[in-house]
């Protein structure tokens, strides 16, 4: 640590000088008065002027003791507001309050000024900003590496025909938490071309130059001086590069091509990346974050080595992680830097590169595993894509080596899955490795030659015929082989396109380092039993499990102040904050009605914020007396959102079809709310925000239903939604299809602030069944190791359903009795009874088929239920119906009142 923590703290009218002070004479409005947002920028610079004393003693320290520092490597960083959580770290919360209250504000009016900081979007990003969090606290020398998006994601906006994406607006009054460091900028490198020397040396020359430039924020620890640093790249172009001639010609745009082409680097996360420009820009993005970041760690590096630098020892000093794949060029970059900069051999750079960088994998979804274009590399990055052909051909000789050539087949198998390098031939050293031994020619009569031509010929028009009988309507008239064939002539094979060319990025990432982690237990084991198990089995040491946390201080301690307080005042101290174990104190007392009544009244206070917030952003008005039942994460299919809201549609059917007295009786009333982004290009994430906005549309309005029953979609969710949100809940969904949610972290949240889950084994879930009690956890569904079986009977159901549909000619029957005894799926009468519902247009006019769809028919791309949530529906609403039975109870099982 690089001191004793605050030994002398401000008091409230040093700090009430310090603000205003700092709206005198750095100010960013004008002087005529001291409204709210002006408040805030001052309060922010006098809390920075205390974490840059905090800062510089850190970053001393670690200079001065040449500690080994490690580096977390994310495109995203999902902060959220700074304010209120810098000065609960710096335990000057009470003191703030009371400066503002002298100069006639309130701290919390004055906090909620403050932009989210459009840094990231799910989870990804709060674990990095949670990592930070806790980096600093526990006093790790450690530093974030980013990019500073301009326009971030985008701001959500959701209008009668769903969700509308705005760009952010958060840097447009500046982010006072900020410092740019105009000394600290490197070259940035794209196209051009590799020449080689006499010796040898290589060479990246030409192409398109520009800069990234660093930009400062302090991320404070808690109760502690260690104040680490969050480095964030902007990208510019050198003024050098304006054309004013062109410019006074006439040519403006063309002019500031280049300015244009360096900014919008950073302008947002996540560019679409459908277009050749999108994935250009995307991978623009990645590369300026890992050469900017290794250019300032090695420059570093070389800093406190001084005058004689030893690289061998940098993995001793230097610690990268890469958090997902997006930070993957930082291995061919790292080599490039050792190499052709330094000077160093390959085997000297590979070795220093393989213990110096490590990967955490987030998800087992194909999709997320990214593959870059070989063409597209190899124009933005050339030297880069001979480093990387030059990794794949190490990997080459080491699967080689561990197996052997005397087996092909294994081989070719275990290359095909463990190349870095997607289709594309084996290099001209291993060019013979798979050459398959041609039979010997064997003398055949002519006669049966033409015998066996004729047979070929009958068969290929038999496959004709069936193909035709696929296209035919049912009822269909079912045309002989002979009549279908007369008359045709023999049709020529249309050509295969070539597969195209790919970098397997995850692949890379696990070569290229020491360590390779999950972040969840049942994660870990499906990372080594199915995405990597052929590296698992060549590398074992290679792989460990992290399971993902939260930092207690921003998801309890300050946004849950009143509960903060309960717990602090039945365990008897505030070392629950630092110590989470000391939680588990609270069981003893879990049966005290006293702690019962605190318990509910703290939480009744945070869903009458709730209920404020939702009437603000969506006009609904809800009842705090209701369930706050709550799922709010990024749209997407395998989450199933949409198993929640058809669950919701099948609660309303039910209470429509019974008496005002029967539903009273027989169900809790809700508050069902829904939060989170689907990307922009993502058509069937948004075709599922557009319908639980229908869905609460005609719920809400509904007079038979009352209070009974709300859906509510609120709008932009963010970490600042979520601190209101989760503090307000009582039951929450975490109900992604078993074995696709690698982790979760939003899980661990709303169980800290005292809410049940409802929930598949599936992530964190299962680690967070087994510390709560399965009695505490509402479990439904299919499990991971059940899910591949699933699915494969599903697709199987889709032969026995086409080949019924049709009439039975005596040719057909004996092949239709052998098919019907294959196994069917069969949909619950409850899910077709939804799906049913919603068509009959009781929530408006919009066509739902394109979504439904998804849920029909037995295989095909966007089609066959791929995440089981008909499958699961049954035991979904079965588990609901208990959910409804324990609420109704609470007094007698507390289970709302666990922590």
């Amino acid at each position: 640590s690089p001191g004793s923590y605050n030994p002398f703290p401000p008091d409230a009218s040093s700090i009430a000088s310090s603000i205003k002070y700092h709206s005198e004479f750095t100010p960013l409005f004008s002087p005529e008065k001291f409204d709210p947002p002006k408040a805030f920028f001052a309060t922010a610079q006098s809390i920075r002027d205390a974490l840059i004393i905090n800062w510089n003693a850190t970053y001393d320290y670690y200079e001065r003791l040449n500690v080994k520092q490690a580096y977390y490597l994310s495109m995203e960083f999902l902060q959220g507001r700074a304010l209120l959580n810098a000065i609960g770290n710096l335990g000057l919360t009470g003191a703030y309050a009371e400066a503002l209250s002298k100069l006639g504000h309130n701290l919390e009016n004055i906090a909620s000024q403050e932009p989210d900081a459009a840094l990231g979007n799910g989870g990804l990003g709060r674990l990095a900003s949670c990592f930070l969090d806790s980096l600093a606290t526990l006093n790790y020398p450690a530093w974030g590496y980013g990019l500073r998006y301009r326009y971030g994601l985008f701001k959500q906006r959701i209008t009668k025909d769903g969700q509308e994406e705005v760009a952010e607006n958060w840097l447009e009054m500046s982010n006072p938490w900020e410092i740019v460091r105009n000394d600290v900028a490197y070259p940035i490198k794209f196209y051009g071309k590799v020449l080689t020397d006499s010796d040898g040396k290589k060479h990246w020359i030409g192409g398109e130059d520009i800069q990234a430039v660093a930009y400062d924020v302090p991320i404070p620890g808690y109760e502690t001086k260690t104040t680490i640093n969050l480095r964030l790249w902007s990208t510019k172009a050198p003024s050098g590069d304006f054309d004013l001639s062109v410019f006074n010609s006439g040519k403006h745009t063309q002019a500031a091509e280049a300015l244009y082409n360096a900014e919008k680097i950073c302008y947002v996360l996540y560019p679409g990346d459908e277009s050749l420009e999108g994935k250009i820009l995307r991978l623009k993005q990645q590369y300026t974050l890992c050469s900017a970041s290794l250019q300032d760690i090695i420059a570093r590096f070389e800093r406190r080595s001084g005058a004689k630098v030893k690289w061998d020892e940098f993995p001793d000093k230097v610690a990268v992680q890469m958090n997902d794949t997006h930070p993957t060029l930082c291995i061919p970059e790292l080599m490039r830097i050792l190499i052709d900069v330094k000077g160093l051999s390959w085997k000297e750079a590979w070795n220093i590169t393989q213990r110096t960088v490590a990967y955490t994998n987030h998800t087992v979804l194909p999709e997320a595993l990214e593959k870059w274009s070989l063409e597209l590399m190899q124009k933005l990055l050339p030297r880069h894509m001979e480093i990387i052909e030059m990794i794949d051909e190490e990997l080459i000789r080491t699967i080689v080596s561990e197996h052997g050539k005397a087996d092909s087949n294994l081989l070719e198998k275990k290359l095909k899955q463990m190349r870095i390098l997607e289709n594309v031939e084996l290099p001209a050293a291993f060019s013979d490795l798979l050459v398959k031994p041609k039979k010997s020619p064997v003398a055949v009569p002519s006669d049966e030659l033409g015998e066996s031509e004729e047979e070929e010929e009958a068969e290929a028009e038999a496959e004709e015929e069936k193909e035709e009988e696929k296209l035919k309507p049912a009822g269909g008239k079912i045309k002989s082989v002979k009549e279908g064939t007369q008359g045709k002539k023999k049709k020529i094979p249309e050509p295969v396109p070539e597969p195209p060319k790919l970098v397997r990025m995850a692949n890379l990432c696990v070569v290229g380092g020491h360590a390779v982690n999950g972040v969840a237990a049942i994660h870990s084991e499906i990372v080594k039993d199915e995405v990597f198990n052929d590296f698992f089995q060549l590398w074992p040491e290679k792989f460990q499990n992290k399971t993902n946390g939260v930092t207690p201080r921003r998801w309890i301690r300050f946004c849950n102040p009143e509960l903060s307080k309960i717990i602090t005042s039945w365990t008897g101290s505030e070392d629950w904050v630092l110590n989470t174990e000391k939680l588990s104190e609270l069981r003893k007392f879990a049966d005290n009605e006293d702690l019962q009544i605190q318990w509910r009244a703290a939480k009744r206070s945070n869903k009458l914020k709730v209920a404020s917030l939702i009437k603000e952003r969506t006009g609904y008005i809800v009842s705090p007396d209701s369930m706050f039942d709550i799922q709010v994460k990024r749209i997407h299919e395998y989450k199933r959102q949409l198993l929640n809201i058809l669950g919701i549609v099948y609660r309303y059917k039910k209470m429509k079809e019974m008496s005002a007295s029967e539903r009273k009786k027989k169900f809790v009333p809700r508050v069902c709310i829904f939060g989170g982004k689907a990307f922009a290009t993502y058509v069937q994430a948004k075709r599922i925000v557009k319908f639980i906005t229908d869905v609460g549309a005609t719920v809400n309005h509904d007079p038979d239903i009352g209070d009974l029953l709300k859906v509510v979609f609120v709008p932009d969710y963010n970490v600042s939604v979520a601190e209101l949100l989760i503090p307000a809940s009582e039951l929450s969904q975490h109900i992604s299809t078993a074995g696709m949610e690698a982790s979760g972290t939003s899980n661990m949240k709303f169980a800290m602030n005292g809410c049940i889950l409802i929930g598949t084994l599936d992530g964190a879930n299962v680690e967070i069944r087994e510390e709560v009690g399965q009695e505490n956890f509402f479990l439904f569904g299919a499990q991971a190791h059940e899910i591949a079986g699933l699915r494969k009977e599903r697709a199987e159901g889709k032969v026995c359903g086409l080949i019924t549909g049709f009439p039975s000619p005596s040719g057909f029957r004996h092949l239709i009795d052998i098919v019907n005894i294959l196994p069917q799926f069969v949909p619950d009468p409850r899910f077709e009874e939804v799906k049913k519902f919603i068509k009959s247009g009781v929530f408006g006019s919009s066509n739902y088929n394109e979504l439904l769809g998804s849920l029909e028919g037995n295989e095909g791309f966007g089609r066959a239920d791929y995440f089981l949530v008909g499958k699961d529906f049954p035991s979904y609403i079965e588990c609901q119906e208990k959910v409804d039975e324990t609420y109704k109870d609470q007094k007698v099982s507390n289970l709302f009142l666990y922590i």
